[in-house]
């Protein structure tokens, strides 16, 4: 018998702004590859909060700089996140991303390291971490109901277990969460190739429909005017062939099992952008494994789904990536990474509902403080996308 949703729930932390998170981060954010060294010296003096240092930053403009901006934007606002300092090189970018995150109402302020040096900013911040920190330690969870819970997924090395086993493992449970009234979000635009008309038919409005193939179009064009003879080495990658996957159409068939059989796609968003209500949303983003789940993150989604066939260690600072597989070679050699082992849907000791029930039995319990193994591992990918080079 499939698991009852009906009146399940969890325990996360209510934030200002009314969104639930699951973990309860205090986290130095960079504006900027200048600042990492400042962000990751408070985090030093300051046991228990967390730097997210990244490379860019600097000299980016138009709609590359907004969905820099975004990004940084919504990993502070994440409900994942108690409290946030923010310090860039410049006063200004610095508080920019320091006011887009306060719209939420939780703690944050921001540091300029320009006409003060290292040594004083990284005093001030460490001096404000710390009572952060203290604040959010005080935080209690408080029980929940499900539809409070966002979940995002996307695949990573896929072979052909992930189209067979994992995928549609995750499809299980989209399917079971979905009439719950949860927020849910796939994406990996370019491995829709070939695969495309059947996202397309799954749209809920021709509203909805039209702003999916916008997005799939765009990505297609700008692939399109870059590609060489063929996308061999990146789509599909070189793991993903030898798993098994000869084309980007087989590899599209077996990521669109994510969604399920019942979900309809309620909605389109464009790259970090939020839901604005329930349901399965598309977003257009990248098919890398950090940068789709930091995407995710900036979203405000809070647990993540990642089938994996082959093998992958990709996790986040702050949205918590659950790994299944289906490959009992890969469970096998990569054991410490795989946190819901479905590959007896292979050998047909499992049935469909019972991986599917496997899997919402972590989410709920990663939910609720268990770590994950990318967590407990220190996985903590935070790749920012780029849409074309810097000024």
């Amino acid at each position: 018998m499939a698991m009852d949703l009906s009146k399940a729930s969890f325990w996360g932390y209510k934030r200002e702004n009314g969104r639930i998170g699951v973990r309860n981060h205090v986290i130095i954010l960079p504006v900027d590859d200048l600042s990492n060294a400042a962000c990751e010296a408070v985090a030093h003096n300051i046991k228990g909060v967390m730097a997210i240092p990244h490379p860019y930053g600097r000299l980016q403009f138009g709609a590359d700089l907004d969905l820099h901006f975004k990004t940084l934007i919504g990993t502070g606002s994440n409900p994942n996140v108690a409290a946030v300092i923010v310090i860039g090189i410049e006063d200004g970018w610095a508080k920019k991303v320091a006011d887009g995150i306060a719209a939420t109402g939780k703690p944050v302020c921001s540091f300029g390291i320009e006409m003060h040096g290292d040594h004083d900013t990284i005093m001030r911040a460490s001096k404000m971490a710390k009572e952060y920190l203290q604040g959010a330690s005080e935080l209690r969870r408080e029980e929940r109901p499900l539809k409070d819970l966002w979940i995002s997924t996307k695949c990573g090395e896929s072979d052909t277990t992930s189209g067979c086993g994992a995928n549609p493992t995750v499809g299980n449970a989209f399917d079971k969460l979905y009439p719950h009234k949860t927020t849910l979000v796939f994406g990996e635009t370019t491995e829709l190739t070939g695969g495309e008309h059947l996202v397309a038919a799954r749209c809920r409005t021709d509203e909805v429909r039209k702003r999916f193939q916008f997005m799939f179009d765009r990505y297609q064009a700008i692939i399109d005017k870059h590609k060489t003879s063929d996308l061999s080495d990146s789509q599909p990658t070189k793991g993903n062939i030898a798993g098994g996957l000869t084309t980007i159409e087989e590899k599209a068939l077996g990521n669109i099992q994510k969604i399920g059989k019942k979900c309809m796609i309620d909605g389109v968003l464009d790259k970090a952008e939020e839901p604005t209500g329930p349901g399965l949303w598309f977003m257009d983003s990248s098919s890398a494994a950090a940068e789709m789940v930091t995407l995710c993150a900036a979203s405000g989604y809070t647990v993540h789904f990642f089938p994996t066939g082959q093998g992958n260690v990709v996790g986040n600072p702050i949205l918590p990536v659950i790994k299944l597989c289906a490959n009992p070679r890969t469970v096998r050699t990569m054991s410490e990474h795989i946190d819901v082992d479905v590959s007896g849907l292979l050998r047909r000791e499992m049935t469909p509902d019972q991986a599917g029930d496997a899997l919402l039995d972590c989410m709920f319990r990663t939910a609720n403080g268990r770590l994950t193994a990318a967590e407990a591992l220190g996985q903590r990918q935070f790749v920012l996308t780029r849409l074309y080079e810097s000024a």
